[in-house]
């Protein structure tokens, strides 16, 4: 059977950590960012942890 290809629009958008979790980032945190109160956009950075049957198809897009 032939090698997986890695879906380049996923790898671009999520990473695995060292433990094998999978993060993303959060939504409405790059642009209009004026208007948007500090806190709000406090709560919009960083990353998440994707969980479940989401993370398990996100590493076989990635070929893991």
């Amino acid at each position: 059977m032939p090698k997986l290809k890695t879906h380049s629009g996923t790898k671009k958008r999520l990473k695995v950590n060292k433990n094998g979790k999978v993060l993303r980032r959060k939504a409405t945190g790059n642009h209009l960012l004026e208007k948007k109160s500090a806190s709000r956009k406090r709560t919009h950075a960083g990353t998440v942890e994707l969980t479940g049957k989401q993370s398990k198809n996100v590493k076989l897009k990635l070929g893991m």
